[in-house]
Order: C-alpha cells, then structure tokens, then sequence
C-alpha cells in the first residue's frame, strides 16, 4: 500500500526510522541528564534550597498564585470561547458590513503579540482616564488574542460541515441566526475539539505574561520567592516547581479533552446503534405487512 504523498517505507527505510527515532531519545535523555547535572553541581539540590516549600505560608501563598492563574485562564477562556463563536459568526454573514467588521477585528487582534495587548490595557487606558487593574488587563488580553485564533477555528469547523445540515434546518423554517447558532456552532465545536482544547491549553500558559503587568499569578510568586534571600535565593528550585505545576494543570486539561472527545464517540455509536435498529424494525414492519397482504 501507498500513499499519496510518499511510499510506505521498506525494510531499510524502517530500520533507520528506528536507530533515528533511538538516537533522538539518547540525546534528548543525555541532554536532560546534563542539565540536572549541572543543577546539581551548582548546589541548586540542596536542602536549603527547597526548604521554603515547608513554610505553611509559603504553602498557602503558592496555591493563591495558583488560583489566581486558574481565575485568569477561566474567565479568559470563557470569554474567548464567546468572542470567536460570536466572531466567526460575523464572518460568515450574509451581510457584507458585518463581514467587514468581523474580519477587521480578528485579523487586528490575531496580529497584535499578546503581551504587546496587555501592555496596552495597563499602561495605556489609564493615560485615557479608564482604570485598569493587573487582572482585567491580563483577562481582556487573553480573550481577544485567543478569541481571534478561536474565530477561525470555529469557522474552519462551521466551512467543514456538510452543506445538508444548514439546508435542512432552512427548511424547517429557522432563520439564520438560529442556524448557526442552534445547528451549525455545536456540531463545529464537537468537530473542532481538540484544536479547541490546543488553544485552551496555549491560553493557560500565556497567563504566565501577566507576571509583567504585575498580575500575581503562578510565575510572579516564583520568581519573588526566588528572589529572597533567606531562603538562599532559589530560582532555579522555584521555577522547577513553578514549571511541574503549569505541566500538571495542561495535563489535567488534555485528560478533560480525551474524555470528553470519548463521550462524544460514544453517544454517535449510540445514535447510529439506534438509527439502525430503528431501519431494522422498520425494514421488519414492511417486510410483514407485504407478506400479510400476499397471502391474503
């Protein structure tokens, strides 16, 4: 068998695929292995260096810092979800004017850096006379960057959809905005899930810029523990920690994406299961009726 874009490689080819695959392993592990040999040669394993985590308010301040990063990705992550089905919306308009607005707004914003946005928010309203805290500043940034992103996303999706879907829902009589709302969004949201779920995760860590706008995440503690001295100055342990915790919580979100991506299996192997079994009785149903009138 073959593929269009390459032939499916032979004995050879497979075995160099393998040392390759064994080679890049050995020099990612030797790599790693030099880094925490490093670490260690420069004392950075020491007691002293990670004894701050048994100070209860150092305990307590991280998990604060935690929240706040969990406070910042959710609302942020909600509202991106708002922006981009909202936008992409606009961009499938029949309406020219509210396509031009749509694709005005999410070409601006995808193209601004996000830090360069909530620089913006936090030192730039306030010359305007509109106040902005570290938080609203590092929320609405979140949301037009990554609403943007989620736009064409979901437009991606909504394109990809059979063409079937709105023409029936057109001739039940719905109007457009229920179409896409009602019918076309949900389907493109399940279809569209794990990119979803990759910007989502890409939205949790840019949290981590709020650090420079002040905001108290996750990043802004670690790097302030690390930076005092009682504790021997451990920014190295507190990154190490800080690190361990964002790959925790983007773990956790990918586990969220896998099951609900299984459910969504799940319940169209439901559906099939019993529009089949529903044509089988059916089929059932003529097939007697035909035979009832033959012999009659």
């Amino acid at each position: 068998m073959s593929s269009v874009l390459f032939d499916v490689p032979g004995p050879k080819a497979r075995m160099r695929h393998q040392l390759m695959a064994v080679l890049g392993i050995v020099l990612l592990v030797a790599l790693i292995a030099y880094v925490a040999y490093r670490f260690y040669d420069s004392n950075q394993f020491t007691p002293k260096k990670w004894e701050w985590l048994e100070y209860k308010q150092v305990q307590e301040d991280l998990l604060t810092a935690v929240f706040a990063t969990l406070k910042a990705f959710a609302l942020g992550a909600v509202l991106a979800l708002v922006f981009g089905a909202v936008f992409a919306a606009g961009r499938l308009s029949d309406h020219k004017w509210v396509r031009g607005i749509s694709v005005a707004v999410v070409e601006f914003f995808r193209a601004i850096p996000l830090l360069v946005l909530m620089f913006l928010f936090y030192y730039g309203l306030p010359m305007t006379g509109l106040q902005m805290t570290p938080f609203l500043a590092v929320v609405l940034g979140l949301t037009l960057y990554n609403g943007s992103v989620l736009a064409e996303v979901f437009r991606a999706g909504i394109l990809a959809l059979p063409k079937g879907q709105g023409e029936a829902a057109y001739a039940l009589g719905m109007r457009k905005t229920q179409v896409m709302f009602l019918v076309l969004l949900p389907q493109a949201i399940r279809a569209m899930l794990p990119t979803i779920i990759s910007q989502l995760v890409v939205l949790l860590k840019d949290t981590a810029l709020g650090f420079l706008i002040t905001y108290p995440e996750l990043l802004y503690y670690a790097r302030y523990i690390g930076s005092q001295g009682q504790f021997g100055r451990p920014i190295v342990p507190t990154t190490i920690v800080a690190g361990a915790i964002y790959i925790t919580l983007c773990l956790l979100l990918t586990a969220l994406a896998t099951y609900l991506e299984r459910r969504n299996r799940r319940s169209k192997k439901h559906i099939e299961l019993t529009d089949h079994k529903a044509e089988e009785i059916a089929m059932g149903g003529v097939a007697g009726g035909g035979g009832g009138t033959g012999l009659a």
